[in-house]
């Protein structure tokens, strides 16, 4: 089948920006689909019914469309966050194309001479703010496409938060068009509310000398989470993650999750981890809220209940962790079923009962065991002395494939 299905990337200077392949898919269309905004940029000449997208959104009525040409209108460059993404999902590629115009990314980074493959680009359309905590390091330079008019205003807050008030903010409002304006400042001073609800915002990260500036590298500090007491500290923490060894794209089930930390450091290691926390008491449940959003992985999904039974009806995980309830009947059982083939299921025993399971374990199904010992050099009245933790039984197993 011949492309039936025309996306045209449109700017803010309207027609009079669109190539003559883009002119004559609009010309030749038997509808064409878009936001408001795009469908007034077109001209007269242009006759096809418009149609606005449905609110809820929803692809099914273009589909539908199957065989008909239709042209739908996407900001800038439609596979960029855009509509055009979400379209080559679910219509083939022999179906489709797709004719991009210069995207809000590209026009911010000419406006600040910012070469882009040395930017991160942040979309805050429909996402949480908490995402940005991620990205937030001393020197990095971020393009954060808004959500609407009082998200610079929110961008300014949280850098204030994490202690970076001296990084350089510009708001590019409208860009390509002829209400195109920027607005610069610092976030430590910035007071203005309200801006246009089509911006880009640049932030040119700077960090104060109280700032939180956490590393790239697994094992954050302890102190970086809020925790009752139940918590992988950071040793112990890095090692199991180097066992479970997250790559892109995977899912981990953390059983047992305390207050997140095994979860939210697997989706620090790359943006399209993902990762489910299994917790039971509401008190950590609110604790694993707290540390998804201030470490930047509110995509992190809690289900509260407990294992085995929660565990129920999940997608099949890449690898499994499990802190705690390793003596819990059906646990394992339960979680070794539906690992993949090839996944990792890591365990942590502190107790002796909970490590005669992890060794009947390791007998029927092999794997390996390390022991854990972590000691600290601590006071003792004039001198200092080793102080050690409960040491830690580690049983790493990898499913066959």
């Amino acid at each position: 089948m011949a492309p039936w299905l025309t996306v045209v990337g449109i700017g803010e200077e309207g027609y009079a920006g669109l190539g003559k392949a883009a002119r004559r898919a609009l010309l030749a269309a038997e509808v064409i689909v878009g936001a408001p905004r795009q469908l007034q940029l077109l001209p007269r000449c242009i006759r096809a019914p418009q149609q606005t997208w449905p609110s809820p959104f929803s692809l099914d009525g273009l589909l539908a469309r199957r065989g008909t040409p239709v042209c739908v209108l996407a900001s800038g460059d439609p596979m960029l966050f855009g509509v055009g993404a979400s379209l080559a999902r679910q219509v083939p590629a022999d179906e489709l194309q797709v004719l991009p115009a210069p995207s809000s990314v590209s026009l911010a980074a000419a406006r600040m001479a910012w070469p882009l493959q040395e930017v991160t680009v942040l979309s805050l359309v429909a996402r949480p703010l908490a995402a940005l905590h991620a990205q937030v390091h001393h020197g990095a330079r971020l393009l954060i496409l808004s959500n609407d008019g009082s998200s610079p205003a929110a961008i300014a807050q949280l850098l204030r938060e994490r202690g970076f008030g001296p990084s350089r903010m510009t708001v590019l409002e409208h860009l390509g068009g002829p209400q195109e304006r920027r607005i610069d400042g610092l976030a430590a001073s910035w007071d203005l509310t309200d801006t246009a609800a089509l911006n880009i915002v640049a932030v040119d990260c700077l960090a104060a000398d109280n700032a939180q500036r956490l590393p790239l590298t697994v094992g954050l500090p302890d102190s970086a989470y809020q925790h009752d007491g139940q918590l992988t500290k950071r040793d112990v923490r890095a090692i199991t993650l180097a066992r479970l060894a997250p790559k892109p794209g995977e899912l981990l089930w953390d059983v047992g999750a305390g207050c997140g930390s095994i979860a939210i450091e697997w989706l620090r290691s790359h943006p399209s981890c993902r990762a489910i926390a299994i917790e039971a008491d509401e008190g950590r449940q609110q604790l694993i809220k707290h540390n998804r959003d201030a470490l930047g992985v509110p995509g992190l999904q809690l289900l509260a209940g407990k294992a085995p039974e929660a565990l129920s009806g999940l997608e099949a995980p890449d690898a499994i962790f499990i802190g705690g309830g390793v003596t819990i009947p059906g646990v394992l059982e339960h979680c070794w079923s539906q690992l993949k083939a090839g996944g990792r299921l890591v365990a942590n025993a502190v107790t002796l009962q909970s490590e005669v399971t992890l060794l009947a374990w390791r007998a029927e199904h092999g794997g390996e065991l390390t022991r854990i010992q972590v000691a600290q050099a601590k006071p003792l009245g004039d001198f200092d002395t080793w102080r050690s933790a409960l040491p830690i039984t580690l049983l790493e197993l990898h499913k066959p494939c």
